[in-house]
């Protein structure tokens, strides 16, 4: 794994839960990755973002992508970028203002972060926009497939999805 962090490597678990999700990217897969929390399923996604940034063919920008994730944890999000990937433009997706972050996407904004309730309440203008990728953090608020969240996420076009999860997920046939 190349050294993609200002801050320092990834631990070997963490190498081989980017690997996976590279190797599911790659092979045009979807893709959960449920380790336990604390286990750093954030760093493994800003190298996931990171490496693909570095793998895109349009020099003007990288990959475009958007974070959703609980409301208490956007900020954590952002900062995480802006401390092991600055060289990704991230804003948070939230307020009152936050569509004006839609009008600079691919200009001054790769990662969009934002939270469950606002990606539900803003479907009809995030589903519109074709994502390189859509990262589902604490994935297990989509479990129940009939809540307007679920819904709502599974409205958002990505080339590549990923679900994120410290909470172990139920295997149900329906």
């Amino acid at each position: 794994m190349p050294h993609i962090f200002e801050g320092g490597h990834l631990r070997e678990y963490q190498e081989h839960g980017f690997n996976w999700l590279y190797f599911l990217k790659k092979y045009g897969l979807k893709g959960i990755l449920a380790d336990d929390m604390g286990l750093g399923k954030t760093i493994q996604t800003i190298a996931l973002v990171t490496k693909l940034k570095q793998d895109s063919k349009r020099p003007n920008r990288g990959v475009i992508c958007l974070v959703v994730c609980p409301t208490s944890v956007v900020e954590n999000w952002v900062n995480e970028f802006q401390r092991f990937a600055p060289m990704v433009k991230v804003r948070e997706y939230t307020g009152i203002n936050r569509k004006k972050v839609l009008e600079k996407l691919g200009l001054l904004t790769e990662v969009a972060v934002t939270s469950y309730n606002i990606a539900s309440r803003d479907i009809s203008i995030l589903g519109k926009i074709k994502w390189d990728l859509v990262v589902l953090d604490e994935a297990q608020k989509i479990k129940n497939y009939e809540t307007t969240t679920s819904k709502a996420c599974k409205m958002l076009a990505a080339d590549y999805r990923l679900a994120l999860t410290g909470t172990p997920v139920e295997n149900r046939l329906s």
